[in-house]
This record gives structure tokens, sequence and C-alpha cells, in this order.
């Protein structure tokens, strides 16, 4: 089987657990990582230690100013602006958009000027086509150069909301999210930087 060379760009929790899957499963080579705000030793220490997933079971280390995961050299960029990011150079085919950043056709597009073929966005996106496995992965096009794979949320409820209607119907419906907090909200309620 013929390994994606992958890319994450943004090591926060969902790049960091991009990265996992894509070592635990093992059909994607993940040969690059963009973050401009995680030092290298830094990077080692957040994939080793993760505070809700545990300890990666597998060895983890910086070497010639690479992550090397497994045995397995990763290339590190600290480029906030996605079209220098030499994703090309690192022969990156797919690029999983983890920044919260780039969500939209033009901006997850810059990733594209730098070398990458696909970008899939880790969020919802305004103009871009969103899958959800379950719901409407059939209708993923292979000439896509830029998706959404929309948000957690819309993944754990649109296909039991898709799956209870279809077989059993629903009168009424209420959905609680209990979420782990993110690098942008904060832990008690109070005036968000966001709005």
């Amino acid at each position: 089987m013929v390994k994606v060379k992958a890319g994450v760009d943004g090591f926060g929790e969902t790049g960091l657990l991009v990265t996992r899957a894509a070592f635990n499963c093992g059909k994607l080579d993940i040969v690059a990582i963009s973050d401009p705000f995680i030092d290298l030793n830094y990077t080692v220490y957040m994939f080793q230690y993760d505070s809700t997933h545990g300890k990666f079971h597998g060895t983890v280390k910086a070497e010639n100013r690479k992550l090397v995961i497994n045995g397995n050299p990763i290339t590190i960029f600290q480029e906030r602006d996605p079209c220098k990011i030499k994703w090309g150079d690192a022969g990156i085919e797919s690029i999983m958009e983890s920044t919260s950043v780039f969500t939209t056709m033009k901006k997850a597009g810059a990733h594209l000027q730098g070398g990458a073929k696909r970008v899939i966005i880790s969020a919802p996106s305004a103009d871009t086509p969103m899958f959800v496995m379950g719901v409407n992965h059939e209708k993923y096009d292979n000439s896509l150069k830029i998706n959404s794979n929309a948000s957690c949320t819309t993944n754990y409820l649109v296909p039991l909301a898709k799956l209870i209607p279809d077989n059993f119907g629903i009168m009424e419906g209420l959905k609680t999210s209990v979420h782990a907090i993110t690098a942008t909200q904060k832990t008690v309620d109070g005036p968000s930087g966001k709005l």
C-alpha cells in the first residue's frame, strides 16, 4: 500500500491528534508540520504527553531540527503565511489545515501556492464543500482541491441527527455539547476576544 504524504498546518489539539492517528493507522505518512508558535522541543513534549489521550506509545525526539516519530523524520516549518510554507519541497500531497484560521477557499488555497495538491480543512467553512462520514461522504469528488471535514460538533451530532429521523423520526430535540477548552475559550464565563 502506498501511503499518502501529508502535512499538518497547526499543531494544536487537532493537528496533534491527526498526526497521532496517522501513525496509528499507517495510511498516511506525515512528512511536515507547520506551527509558528511552538518550538521543536515543545512539539516533542506535546506529542508525547497528551492530557486527554495519554502518553504516545512510541518514540518521539528532536533530531537535526526535525521531529522524529518512531524513526520517521518530519520537517518542521514555523511559517505563519501558508503560501510561504514549502509543502512541495517536502513532497506533500495533502494538507490538514488545523489552525482554524484558513477556513475559506481563498485562505486555504494559499497552501496550494506552497506546493500542496489538496487541502482538508478541519473546521467549518463558509464556501468550501463539507463532508461528514456517514452523512454525505459518498458525494466527495476526487477532483476537489479544497474541502472541509466540518466541525467536531457536526461530526458527532449530524450522523445521529440523520440516522434517527431516517429510521424512527424526531418530534423534538435538544443537544448538549461537552467540549474540551480550546486555546481561545475561557475556563469560566467572561468576555471573549473572538467577538
